[in-house]
């Protein structure tokens, strides 16, 4: 390939690895044209899957601080770049390769963080977006503004969205037990009051 050409497809490749939310590395080998097709239109409006070679993408991969991703460019490579739900994207990916077993996830990249094929295999069983979105807004008790701001966050931002929400909730759990176990204290106090009082009306009259 001409050295112009080449720069032209590291350019692409670049690009999409910057303009997506995800990119999904796999390999294809054995697979036909009609089934790389079906996984293309499987992944969703937006969303590409093309085959590449591993010496222009390690490049391009490079340029944009992907390095890490070189282990996995080997052999018959093709790379699915998400625009849309990186969840449902997962999902898809998911059934294609359990309904064609030839296609073999290598890892890749979710908003800027590199994963492994189980964390792209854990993405497709995570709710969907606007599911885990709605229970955290819930959970917001009808701060509206605070729930407007949680459909602009990232994927990322949700899971530690959740992961507070679970801190708050068992936080919330050990202030209410110890009102409780204050009131017992009290019940108890006032249990052995009497006893004493009687006790010591006793002692007078003895005297």
């Amino acid at each position: 390939m001409p050295t112009q050409a080449k720069a032209a497809v590291i350019d692409e490749i670049t690009e999409r690895f910057q303009s997506s939310s995800a990119a999904v590395l796999t390999e294809y080998r054995g697979l036909t044209v009609a089934q790389l097709t079906q996984l293309r239109r499987s992944l969703g409006e937006g969303s590409s899957y093309a085959v590449v070679k591993n010496t222009l993408t390690k490049r391009a991969a490079d340029s944009v601080g992907h390095s890490d991703l070189a282990p996995l460019l080997n052999g018959p490579t093709a790379i699915a770049f998400i625009e849309g739900d990186v969840v449902e994207a997962a999902k898809a990916i998911r059934d294609f390769a359990r309904a064609n077993p030839l296609l073999v996830v290598k890892g890749g990249v979710v908003e800027g963080r590199t994963v492994s094929p189980a964390e792209v295999t854990a993405l497709a069983d995570v709710e969907p977006r606007e599911v885990l979105l709605a229970k955290l807004a819930g959970a917001m008790k009808g701060n509206l503004t605070k729930a407007a701001g949680l459909f602009q966050a990232p994927l990322s931002q949700v899971a530690r969205l959740a992961a507070a929400l679970q801190e708050k909730k068992a936080a919330d759990a050990s202030a209410a037990e110890a009102p409780a176990a204050d009131a017992a204290a009290d019940t108890a106090a006032a249990d052995t009051t009497p006893d004493n009082d009687a006790a010591a009306d006793a002692a007078a009259s003895d005297a």
